[in-house]
């Protein structure tokens, strides 16, 4: 979403937020009324193009149902570590990380305070970098996945060290089969997840609000929001 405020989102995916446009992002909502097959009323469903309103007419392609069941009614976790981001974690290792059972491989989170590196995992001789995401370089006039100096291009040809991207929405066919394995996992306790939760989309961007509840969730029915 950061990328979203420039006027060049530098990937292909995604387009630059309109000047008086409704900012859009990850959610989940409530159908109330719905002219679309798919979906009834009282359906919880989710989009990575969730417009930020407490009540939007959206189009049903945009659209994924969710079945609470899997998170205990835990509506937020569709959000983070059974959502999106929790997707990109575990496809993006099993996709890129080359990993050998039984190898005895060790993994390195380089970013572990983000939304998948919190969740997931890089680097030795004969290893492989998986690039997803860099929010240190957002703010940079660089272009995406920003160059490397000369020096670190020598230690990844030296200790023949494969760097390659990832993207999440490649693997949608793998994304229903990831969330059920996620939800498991999450109930089986091996996932832990902690959240911040702000309430009210006026105070979305905002900064920490006072009345934050750290681990804290939203009942079902509530309006979700999140930033990616």
């Amino acid at each position: 979403m950061r990328c979203r405020m420039n006027e060049d989102t530098g990937v292909a995916y995604i387009l630059p937020w309109q000047v008086s446009s409704v900012v859009t992002g990850g959610g989940v909502g409530v159908v109330e009324e719905s002219k679309h097959l798919k979906f009834q009323k009282c359906d919880v469903v989710t989009s990575f193009n969730w417009p930020w309103q407490s009540q939007a007419i959206v189009d049903g392609h945009i659209l994924t149902k969710l079945d609470p069941r899997l998170v205990d009614g835990h509506l937020s976790y569709f959000l983070g570590a059974v959502g999106m981001p929790g997707l990109t974690s575990l496809l993006g290792v099993r996709e890129k990380g080359h990993v050998t059972p039984g190898a005895n491989q060790t993994m390195v989170v380089s970013g572990a305070a983000g939304a998948c590196g919190m969740l997931a995992g890089q680097m030795n001789q004969n290893s492989h970098i998986i690039l997803c995401g860099q929010i240190s370089q957002y703010n940079k006039d660089v272009p995406y996945p920003p160059p490397l100096p000369p020096d670190t291009k020598a230690i990844l040809k030296e200790r023949n060290i494969a760097r390659e991207r990832f993207l999440v929405l490649d693997y949608s066919d793998k994304h229903e089969v990831g969330l059920v394995l996620l939800s498991q996992w999450l109930k089986e306790g091996k996932l832990k997840v902690r959240e911040t939760v702000v309430k009210g989309l006026e105070n979305i961007g905002a900064g920490r609000d006072p009345e934050c509840i750290p681990g804290s969730g939203r009942k079902p029915g509530s309006t979700l929001g999140s930033c990616f």
